[in-house]
């Protein structure tokens, strides 16, 4: 669970201005994740009742409600003092254009001021991120497919994939957090707990990792961390050879020549977001990269 406790009294305060007729803003809770889960699906997103469970578990959100249906719904995750990614923002299709998303994201912001807060936008919601004070940073591209037997990529000397070992998990939670610029240990640890993990070592030590789990119509990978470009696509090429035959999606910067590489492997490019941030940049270590999201919603 986040450090910030999101009070209903907060999320109100933060709207500021009348809802539409019937609407009301209240904390998210669990008994509401299968009316979320649902909603997400008029938007063909693929996640999971489990995979919005994983979602709430460490962070907090905010609902909107109508005559006692769920009709909108938008999460904040804050890793430790100061940073926080912002995410699962939804609006019932018949709410649109009615401020209801404007109305979430103020009452989910609430208390975040003093962090830096990052989200992915869809077209449709980066106007009103950019008015809320988040500027552009990058771009995140989504692609999925059947996976087939990824290129082999050869390691320097020295360098190997290993399986996990029952010691990694304080290392890789280090170079998670130095690699997304923020602590994010109960999130690195469930996922290391229920996916699958491959590391890269360089002589004893591990310099990167990569998860695959389940989510959505099939697997995800990610987080990957990598000191460089060729490390990240072994560690990714891996999975796709493990899952061949099986859906595998991956969300990566757009940026970091993944995307050209992924497209050659059979994982063509489905859709594109746009990374921003508010009071950023987020402080990333030397040395070690970020390659994938964990989600798009959590960064």
């Amino acid at each position: 669970m986040s450090d910030h406790v999101l009070t209903p009294q907060a999320a109100l305060a933060a709207v500021g201005r009348p809802l539409p007729d019937g609407v009301s803003i209240r904390r998210l809770k669990e008994d509401d994740l299968e009316a979320a889960q649902a909603l997400s699906r008029e938007f063909q997103w693929p996640h999971r009742l489990e995979d919005w469970q994983f979602g709430l578990a460490h962070g907090q959100g905010v609902a909107a409600v109508r005559d006692g249906e769920l009709v909108g719904t938008a999460l904040h995750w804050a890793w430790g003092k100061q940073c926080a990614t912002v995410g699962l923002v939804v609006v019932s299709p018949r709410l649109q254009g009615q401020r209801v998303g404007q109305h979430l994201m103020h009452a989910v912001m609430a208390g975040l001021e003093d962090r830096i807060v990052l989200l992915h936008a869809t077209p449709e919601g980066r106007g009103l991120y950019e008015r809320m004070g988040f500027a552009i940073m990058g771009e995140v591209r989504q692609h999925q497919n059947l996976a087939v037997p990824a290129q082999l990529v050869a390691l320097p000397q020295g360098e190997r994939l290993r399986p996990l070992g029952r010691n990694d998990a304080k290392t890789l939670v280090a170079l998670d957090a130095r690699a997304a610029g923020m602590p994010r240990e109960a999130m690195l640890r469930q996922l290391l707990a229920e996916g699958e993990t491959v590391v890269l070592a360089r002589g004893g030590e591990a310099v990167g990792f990569s998860i695959a789990r389940r989510f959505g119509r099939g697997h995800a990978i990610g987080p990957v961390v990598a000191p460089d470009l060729a490390s990240a696509q072994a560690l990714i090429g891996h999975w796709c050879s493990r899952y061949a035959g099986k859906f595998l999606r991956i969300d990566v910067d757009a940026a970091s020549g993944l995307p050209e590489w992924l497209e050659a492997q059979g994982l063509p490019r489905v859709g594109t977001v746009t990374t921003m941030v508010r009071g950023g940049p987020l402080e990333r270590g030397p040395a070690v990269g970020g390659w994938a999201l964990v989600n798009q919603a959590m960064g």
